[in-house]
């Protein structure tokens, strides 16, 4: 007698457990290739996860608000107290003696008394957030921003703090935050790196600030010039050093094909070494630049009026302009995380008040201008914009 077939479910949606088997079964060997061919190293995407292209961008596990990150940078300490963060009893009992057991501190001097902020808080925007009078252009935008009050360093010195702020880390060096943004998110312009620093500081840490570490060297930050640098001397620089003016893009690109060859039979040897498997990757980003980068970098081709804006057009705001018309043409071409950095200025252990005064002045205006010209095209919807120090100042008067 023949065995009678199971009957098929009549929903063609549903499938029973024999017919999954029956259908499945050339996937399920697949799989066991797959497996073989990856414990033997010659199936890179399941070896590393990230294929060829390590910087494509990926789904995240939920939908996002922002795509990029533009991240403002103010080197050395700004004075919490006296720019968005007003303290009522240090108005009130200014002059008294420390309330608190001393913080940290570099020597064993007792601290002076308590000193009131110097500049005066005043409620901005509807919001009615306070702002000190360092940044009356910032406080014109105060309704878009949100200030947070609670952060909390471990460092007491800068190389320490820096390293805090950047990896999370005060102590071992961990991959930046560009970095694991880039790395769990990758980058929506394959032709620009992920993840650009615009004139970092070389001091307290330099690279570590924008390693990636132990993740793959993909996912470092790609460095533009260094805050030591005018804006004369190295504006240039990336389309100088983009193109090779002795050979033509065929030539370039018959060049580096050779070159790859040479490195992929050099990484089968070295069992894809991470590193020259970086190097690799790294060329090819290159050679993409050379197309993309110089049309990107070229800040002088905006408006009279967004240069205005930004305070291009201005001395005194015409360095931190200059980075932040940067940060936002390179957002608007899917980089995914652009950081500006204001140099080694706000280390204020005396005279405070000219001093932070004149940093506020370099940066207030672009900052503003940023906000204002981000929220204008409609990209402020998508792009989180962080401005930070790496720590405070303690509100004494020595």
């Amino acid at each position: 007698m023949e065995p009678k077939r199971p009957k098929l479910p009549s929903d063609p949606r549903v499938t029973t457990r024999r017919a999954m088997l029956r259908d499945a079964a050339c996937g399920f060997g697949y799989l066991g290739l797959a497996g073989a061919l990856a414990d033997a190293g010659l199936l890179r995407a399941a070896a590393d996860g990230m294929g060829a292209r390590p910087l494509a961008p990926r789904e995240p596990h939920f939908t996002p608000k922002a795509k990029q990150v533009i991240f403002l940078f103010m080197h050395g300490g700004p004075s919490s107290v006296d720019t968005f963060d007003p303290k009522e009893r240090l108005f009130r009992d200014a002059g008294k003696p420390l309330p608190i057991k001393r913080p940290l501190a570099f020597d064993d001097q007792p601290p002076g008394p308590l000193m009131k902020p110097l500049w005066k808080f005043r409620p901005g925007g509807d919001s009615g957030i306070p702002v000190s009078d360092l940044f009356p252009h910032m406080r014109s935008v105060v309704d878009d921003l949100t200030v947070i009050r609670s952060m909390v360093g471990e460092g007491v010195d800068h190389g320490a703090a820096l390293l805090q702020t950047f990896t999370g880390s005060s102590t071992f060096t961990r991959p930046s935050m560009g970095s694991w943004a880039v790395y769990g998110l990758g980058t929506e312009n394959q032709d620009l790196p992920g993840y650009i620093t615009i004139k970092p500081a070389l001091s307290h840490g330099g690279a570590k600030n924008w390693s990636s570490a132990f993740l793959p060297g993909a996912f470092q930050g790609t460095a533009i010039g260094h805050s030591g640098l005018k804006i004369e001397e190295f504006k240039d620089e990336p389309i100088e050093y983009l193109a090779h003016k002795g050979f033509s893009q065929e030539q370039q690109r018959y060049e580096l094909d050779m070159l790859q060859n040479i490195n992929r039979r050099h990484a089968e040897l070295r069992k894809h070494d991470p590193e020259l498997e970086a190097r690799i990757q790294a060329f090819e980003l290159a050679f993409r630049m050379q197309v993309k980068a110089p049309e990107a970098f070229e800040v002088e081709r905006e408006s009279d009026a967004t240069k205005k804006l930004y305070g291009y057009d201005q001395e005194v705001t015409k360095d931190f302009a200059w980075q932040c018309m940067l940060a936002r043409r390179l957002a608007e071409r899917g980089v995914r995380y652009i950081q500006c950095t204001h140099s080694y200025k706000w280390d204020q252990h005396s005279d405070l008040f000219r001093k932070h005064t004149q940093n506020a002045a370099e940066v207030d205006k672009p900052i503003a201008g940023l906000i204002k010209d981000l929220k204008s095209r409609g990209m402020l919807d998508d792009t989180l914009v962080i401005w930070a120090g790496e720590f405070g100042r303690t509100p004494v008067s020595r």
